[in-house]
């Protein structure tokens, strides 16, 4: 049984053997392609409304206050659920959101634009659908993570977090990198069509998956704050966790360059939108490619000491693409940055996995979310911010130096990370 089980961890496909896992990851491959398709679209929608980079900024602010805000209880809420179910009702409610952009974006096309009060009520309920998303995103983002633990075996874990990140990323490598040519083939509105169409899908694809009671162990009337600090106790005293996860958290956080891909699209390359669904794609292009590779070959020594400098090289690639003025040099810093990025994604993820008790996941996720995913609105909301106040590729350039300069505090204040092999 031994030798069969280590068969199967060695197997690069193990964990898509289990059906339940192939669902789950079928339904999150086209829920988060519409996603990434909407957040993306509505970035482009918003400069072309405002004409001000900072307005792409109030995208992130918009949507990081209320998931950052309710992450913790969610991961409560999380533990003691039945995970399809509210993962379900959520996906129900990220539908209800994109057809509100829907119905929003049919209205403006037939406004007159020459009006500006029109404009300003349009950008006004972008905001509020968008800070409704991110309500939702605190409670879905984490039951996807969650529900991967439960659903798979020990032995075949880093095998399911591997395809699980690379999933991910595909789609959002998708949604990112298609939105500009529909939106050029076929208007807002027709993008729009389309991730109403992709996530109805992945909810029929979520909901092939069994009912998932909460943990044994879990203690499902206690208080919703003393589970919060537990779950909070656990990350900060994981050194290796709250590493991964601060190192990922500063560096999207100062690296967000990608928040500002449609200003450097339309008034520093002047490529317009299929210029700037290429230079969406080129950094998702670059951690697919990376993805497949470890997918298939994965890492087996210096994991820690690689996820550094990882993100040292992001750092690197975020400035040389501020200071290109050449389209294809910008093509080719964002690739590579999207290598490194692939790179260290998968470490972290595979860390948090590894190292998180089935019956704390919830809570765990939950603070991971809060550190990573947050972070890249967050990151969004700096750029903007930045942007605005040196002048937009001064501010890219800046973003590019705090990485490396967290990096380089990283190096020696958390060894455990940079010693770190599993």
């Amino acid at each position: 049984m031994q030798n069969e089980q280590a068969n199967i961890k060695q197997n690069s496909f193990g964990a898509l053997q289990v059906t339940e896992f192939r669902n789950l990851m079928l339904g999150r491959f086209l829920f988060i392609m519409g996603l990434r398709m909407m957040g993306t679209l509505v970035g482009w929608w918003i400069y072309e409304l405002t004409n001000q980079p900072f307005a792409i900024g109030l995208i992130g602010l918009a949507e990081v206050i209320p998931a950052v805000s309710l992450s913790l209880y969610a991961g409560h809420v999380i533990d003691i659920s039945e995970k399809r179910k509210l993962l379900l009702r959520g996906v129900i409610c990220y539908l209800i959101c994109a057809a509100g952009l829907l119905a929003l974006s049919i209205f403006n096309d037939k406004t007159d634009h020459a009006n500006n009060h029109p404009t300003l009520v349009i950008a006004i309920c972008i905001y509020f659908l968008i800070f409704c998303t991110g309500i939702i995103r605190s409670f879905t983002g984490p039951s996807f993570g969650t529900i991967v633990g439960a659903i798979i075996p020990k032995h075949l874990l880093q095998n399911a977090t591997t395809w699980s990140q690379g999933i991910w990323l595909t789609a959002s490598i998708l949604g990112h990198a298609i939105v500009g040519f529909i939106i050029a083939g076929f208007g807002q509105t027709g993008a729009l069509v389309l991730v109403v169409i992709l996530v109805s899908l992945g909810f029929i694809f979520i909901s092939k998956i069994n009912p998932l009671p909460p943990h044994a162990d879990i203690i499902v009337d206690q208080k919703p704050m003393e589970s919060v600090k537990e779950g909070l106790r656990f990350v900060f005293n994981t050194k290796e966790v709250l590493g991964a996860l601060s190192l990922d958290l500063f560096a999207v956080l100062f690296g967000g360059a990608v928040a500002m891909i449609p200003v450097f699209a339309k008034d520093i390359l002047k490529v317009g939108p299929i210029g700037f669904g290429w230079l969406n794609a080129a950094s998702d292009i670059g951690a697919i490619l990376i993805i497949l590779i470890i997918t298939i070959f994965p890492v087996k020594t210096g994991q820690g000491k690689k996820l550094l400098l990882a993100v040292a090289g992001f750092g690197v690639c975020i400035i040389v693409f501020a200071l290109s003025k050449i389209f294809w040099i910008s093509f080719i810093a964002l690739v590579i940055s999207g290598i490194l990025d692939g790179f260290s994604m998968i470490f972290r993820g595979t860390i948090v996995q590894l190292k998180t008790p089935d019956h704390m996941r919830g809570r765990v996720m939950s603070v991971n979310s809060m550190f990573i995913n947050s972070s890249n609105e967050l990151g969004q909301f700096e750029s903007g911010v930045a942007a605005k106040l040196m002048g937009v590729i001064p501010s890219v350039v800046f973003g590019g130096s705090m990485t490396l300069l967290v990096v380089f505090v990283t190096w020696f204040k958390a060894p455990s990370l940079r010693k770190m092999e599993y």
